[in-house]
């Protein structure tokens, strides 16, 4: 499959997708459709957020998938970070890519992941950077841009045609982009492309002088002046479909308040944007086996939580009491996660009967603040700066409500897991937080990013605590809600499917 365009390349004229590499030159459906699907991190090779889980697990659960019609072969590929330590890796050659009179050469290795084929790229430009991402913006700009053209040439060094490319974030929009220009050295229809928007703000470094450097030439577009040299708009632009990482957060990035200035063109392609809420491994997260707990429990037995609760306390001194509300946060420090609410809604409320405890790292100031606060409040709330895998899985069992007064939320992981751990979020009703919590059943929102409205609505929450039947149901109807990778799969699968039959 593969972009036509109107022979006066105007924007009104827009682009159309054909099932066709040469005109008049048709393809049938394929029996088997294959997926190169590509990433910056994947959990377990290295991970730093959210895209290492979805990137880790997402291909493996659709390599599961098939029905009468369709099987799936879907590969991965990331850049071979420095950091990684990869037992078992098979190299399968180098190759050079040219940049300008410089060939630089690529070293590609191969993996495995629940059977999934993955493929690292390395390469001088990989190795600038200890880091999976960098403070220098012209280091990542040159990283990505090289993974992002490398990649393209993965086919080619393992005989394997994709019909489908996935990448994810403007780390590898660049490949879409740069597909456009690409020949393809084998016979059929030139791939179809999706990219997924797990961030849109991050929207990537200046990259014009380093894809003319690659021979990739900048095409006139209906792009705003400021993007036509940006990663992640250059790869929107190219894609056949628009993937954000949840129903509300596609509608969001369409308005002004949300759309990074991308709004205006983003809405004149409404037609190809669609939401896919990002699922959860729900094996690695399973109160029902978690090791990291004092005690298991399932939704039909939450008596053993109650043990994890008074252990919590116990570590971080609190007066172990079951019937006072224990209120958490398992945040980056940021102003996007609305941290800066929760302080002021929380020192706001110090007269109320409650224990509060954050989890995370980030932002200095406010980190401060929260040391501050801790200060104030002596028993009643306890800041823990630095990332602790084993304490927030102790926290999602042992405290009785998560805060997420999140500014935007494409997605949004954290209350997923809480709710699967009997933890009740509390969350603006905002992207993905508004597509996954039901407001009173599994969890409460509030509408407005103020302080004062999530203080409304933790007073909310608090009273309904109280009421201990009621309680246990809005916990049970959390645990219950599926929020595996299985059913976001299967939207992914449907997608695939539509883009090759257009």
């Amino acid at each position: 499959m593969g972009w036509v365009r109107s022979p006066s390349g105007s924007p009104s004229a827009g682009l159309r997708i054909a099932r066709f590499s040469e005109a008049g030159q048709n393809f049938p459906m394929p029996k088997t459709i294959n997926i190169l699907f590509l990433a910056a991190e994947a959990d377990p090779f290295i991970k730093v957020g959210g895209l290492g889980d979805v990137a880790g697990s997402l291909p493996a659960v659709l390599h599961s998938l098939s029905d009468e019609e369709f099987s799936l072969d879907i590969r991965l590929a990331i850049p071979f970070h420095p950091a990684m330590h990869i037992d078992g890796l098979r190299p399968l050659g180098m190759f050079t890519l040219n940049k300008g009179a410089t060939e630089l050469q690529v070293e590609l290795m191969e993996s495995t992941l629940k059977g999934v084929p993955v493929y690292l790229v390395g390469g001088d430009p990989i190795r600038l950077t200890g880091s999976v991402y960098s403070s220098d913006a012209n280091l990542d700009a040159e990283k990505y841009a090289f993974f992002s053209l490398a990649a393209l040439e993965i086919p080619k060094q393992v005989d394997w045609l994709p019909r489908v490319l996935h990448a994810n974030d403007w780390h590898t929009a660049l490949s879409v982009y740069g597909s456009l220009t690409k020949r393809w050295d084998h016979p059929g229809p030139h791939p179809a492309s999706v990219v997924s928007v797990h961030n849109l703000p991050f929207l990537g470094p200046e990259v014009g002088s380093i894809l003319e450097a690659y021979g990739i030439r900048l095409a006139p577009t209906d792009l705003p002046e400021w993007a036509r040299t940006r990663p992640l708009p250059l790869g929107l632009w190219a894609s056949d479909a628009i993937v954000a990482v949840s129903p509300s957060y596609a509608d969001e990035i369409m308005t002004p308040e949300y759309g990074s200035g991308l709004n205006d063109f983003l809405r004149a392609r409404n037609d190809r944007i669609s939401g896919i809420v990002n699922g959860l491994d729900v094996d690695a997260f399973d109160p029902a086996t978690d090791e990291a707990l004092v005690a298991n429990f399932d939704s039909t037995s939450l008596s053993g939580r109650s043990r994890n609760k008074l252990e919590l306390q116990k570590r971080l001194d609190f007066t172990q009491n079951p019937d006072i509300p224990l209120v958490a946060m398992v945040s980056r420090m940021d102003v996007q996660k609305g941290v800066d609410l929760a302080l002021s809604a929380i020192r706001s409320m110090k007269a109320e009967a409650f224990q509060a405890i954050i989890l995370g790292t980030g932002d200095s100031q406010i980190e401060k603040k929260a040391q501050k606060l801790e200060a104030d409040l002596p028993g009643k709330f306890k800041i823990e700066t630095r990332y602790d895998a084993k304490l927030a899985r102790q926290i999602y069992a042992g405290a009785d409500m998560l805060l997420m007064p999140s500014r935007y939320e494409p997605c949004g992981l954290s209350q997923m897991i809480a709710m699967r751990y009997g933890c009740v979020p509390v969350v603006r009703a905002v992207g993905g937080l508004k597509d996954t919590v039901q407001n009173e059943r599994t969890g409460f929102t509030f509408q407005k990013a103020h302080h004062q409205s999530l203080k409304r609505a933790m007073l909310r929450a608090f009273s309904v605590f109280a009421e201990k039947v009621r309680w246990v149901e809005i916990q049970r109807a959390g645990m219950e809600q599926d929020f595996s990778w299985a059913a976001s799969a299967e939207r992914y699968l449907e997608l695939y499917k539509s883009l090759l039959s257009k």
